[in-house]
């Protein structure tokens, strides 16, 4: 699929991608994209790990065992926190 593009192609395609980013912002672009793949590249190998010692053991893959969610342990939200009874008594501002 690529195999058809010469130097022109790529030329254009990297005017583009400046033009649509801008100068600033490509080695921000280009420094996410290096961790993604470097994130991706460990999360492989440590799949492959995890693989390779399901196959040591006699029952084949082993599945960790998950903790439940407890949620009294969890930060409030301002989000999910109740209305104070201040908020109750305040006119709403769009009628």
């Amino acid at each position: 699929m690529l195999g058809n593009l010469n130097g022109w192609h790529l030329l254009i395609l990297l005017a583009v991608i400046l033009l649509l980013f801008g100068a600033a912002k490509l080695p921000a672009l280009a420094k996410s994209v290096g961790q993604s793949a470097r994130v991706f590249k460990g999360e492989m190998k440590a799949m492959k790990a995890d693989d390779e010692q399901g196959e040591q053991t006699e029952g084949g893959p082993q599945v960790a065992a998950s903790t439940p969610y407890d949620a009294s342990t969890a930060p409030a939200s301002p989000t999910n926190a109740a209305p104070q009874a201040a908020d109750a008594r305040r006119p709403d501002p769009t009628s």
